[in-house]
């Protein structure tokens, strides 16, 4: 794949129309929180491996064709779901144990490359209990903010 476009190991689903990648190892959770974004109104974009390509100044993802509108669950297999064929990225969500996330992120940790270009990053444990409504608020600041469109997520410690 070029510079512009590639293949991640990493599910996606829309809320809103805003398309949210969930980036993280085999077995760390992302299909089970994609699944829990669905049941709250999501759509399913990809699961497991995305296609990410640089658009008009956005990131748009999207399914490999073999694997579109499936979802692996675990316990039930490989489920075929209403799905998405493309999202325009808005977060990159980054799966990781609650201890190994900073409560207060310095600004830096809330962007990312993808496909030569910055996004919004957070990190999630996907274990907890909050998780999607996490990535709910994070959705709602990255539309609220409108002095500076192009800046990172606001860190908690710089709104204050």
């Amino acid at each position: 794949m070029t510079a512009g476009r590639s293949r991640v190991h990493a599910s996606c689903v829309a809320v809103d129309g805003a398309g949210i990648l969930i980036r993280g190892p085999s077995g760390s959770g992302k299909s089970s929180l994609a699944l829990r974004l669905i049941d709250e109104g999501g759509i399913l974009v990809a699961d497991d491996q995305t296609l990410v390509e640089a658009v008009d100044g956005g990131i748009v993802a999207s399914a490999p064709a073999s694997i579109a509108g499936r979802l692996e669950v675990r316990g039930l297999g490989i489920v075929s779901l209403e799905y998405l064929p493309r999202a325009r990225l808005a977060l990159i969500v980054d799966l990781a144990a609650a201890d190994a996330i900073a409560r207060l992120p310095a600004p830096g940790d809330l962007t990312a490359r993808l496909c030569g270009r910055s996004i919004d990053r957070l990190g999630i444990d996907p274990a907890r209990a909050d998780a999607t409504a996490r990535l709910r608020l994070a959705l709602r600041l990255l539309r609220e903010r409108s002095a500076n469109p192009a800046g990172p997520l606001v860190s908690l410690n710089e709104r204050c």
